[in-house]
């Protein structure tokens, strides 16, 4: 069986940067106060996204505990690879931090022939975020309105419904992948270019149902323009408890969920990396940004996904996650 890309050790340059600082005389270990100059926060994707627009309300909290400002620098391209390697080759400071997601370090690297970073030996993880959960909404012209109804729907007309994502090779796309497979209802999944690009098709009942970012489809859900049928959680959300989870119909953890954490390039000294990761936590903490995210459908990471060794156990599990969707796919390329 293909390993993740997430091994649970330290990675090797880190290692070897930890080893040559012990081996140094004191005098010249010494070092000025971190941070001792403004911080960028690679964002790789356009300004007005959801990554973008969480990092707005996330980063005063934390420029204010660390006593320097914070840039966001938006570096959009190639499905997030493009900002994801700027982190990769900056120097190892502090002062570069990556704005990191599942697309650019758990499914890039298993669906694209090349990827110009190695999301195990270049990044260091430092503190998951948030969450936001991918829903599947159903087109209102259908005759459905629960997820139990959908799937009886579905499985007396295999191959013939169409659903919607925000592109091949999203974490939306294998989604539906896994939904598939584990119910057999054979959705042909239809590609758009974004985020609720399938809304008036959903709208029009040209597109039966979309895996949708639940940021883009919880205000046309309450509206009662396109009702949310599943949740791709391990269980039912606060913000949703009456809307059943896809791991009700047998997806493997409830599916892939949309994740947003902080990660530096490798070799970061562990000081540094430890200040990170204490400003980001007491941030995110904070009741009054809780309530604001958790408004917009997200979730607040829990406490000990907030560390080091917990952002990277989700990265692993995701990372297996996410070759099992891809291979269902039949997009995994390694």
């Amino acid at each position: 069986m293909a390993r993740s890309p997430w091994p649970a050790g330290i990675p090797r340059r880190a290692a070897l940067v930890a080893a040559a600082g012990l081996a140094m005389p004191a005098p010249l270990r010494a070092q000025p106060r971190f941070p001792d100059r403004p911080i960028r926060l690679v964002v790789p994707f356009g300004a007005g996204g959801n990554l973008d627009t969480l990092a707005r309300m996330l980063i005063p909290g934390v420029s204010e505990r660390l006593g320097q400002p914070i840039v966001i620098e938006n570096r959009a391209g190639a499905g997030g690879n493009i900002g994801t390697e700027v982190v990769a080759r900056a120097a190892p400071d502090g002062t570069t931090l990556l704005l990191g997601s599942n697309g650019a370090l758990t499914i890039n690297p298993l669906i694209m022939e090349r990827v110009p970073y190695d999301p195990a030996k270049d990044f260091a993880p430092v503190c998951l975020c948030f969450r936001t959960p991918q829903v599947l909404v159903a087109s209102p012209k259908l005759p459905v309105r629960t997820f139990a109804e959908f799937i009886a729907y579905a499985k007396a007309r295999p191959g013939q419904l169409q659903c919607g994502s925000a592109g091949s090779g999203t974490s939306n796309h294998l989604n539906i992948e896994l939904l598939n497979a584990a119910t057999g209802i054979g959705l042909v999944h239809v590609p758009y270019r974004s985020s609720g690009g399938a809304t008036p098709d959903l709208l029009s009942g040209a597109l039966a149902c979309s895996m949708e970012q639940i940021t883009t489809a919880l205000p046309l859900h309450r509206d009662g323009q396109l009702p949310i049928i599943a949740a791709a959680l391990p269980r039912p959300m606060p913000l949703l408890p009456a809307i059943p989870s896809l791991a009700e119909a047998g997806v493997p953890g409830g599916g892939l969920v949309s994740f947003i954490g902080i990660l530096v390039p490798s070799g970061t000294p562990a000081p540094i990396t430890a200040t990170l990761q204490a400003a980001f936590a007491a941030a995110l903490a904070e009741p009054a940004l809780r309530a604001k995210i958790e408004e917009t459908g997200s979730l607040m990471a829990d406490s000990e996904a907030t560390t080091p060794q917990g952002f990277a156990a989700l990265l692993r599990q995701e990372a297996d996650l996410s070759r099992r969707a891809a291979a269902a796919a039949g997009l995994l390329v390694r």
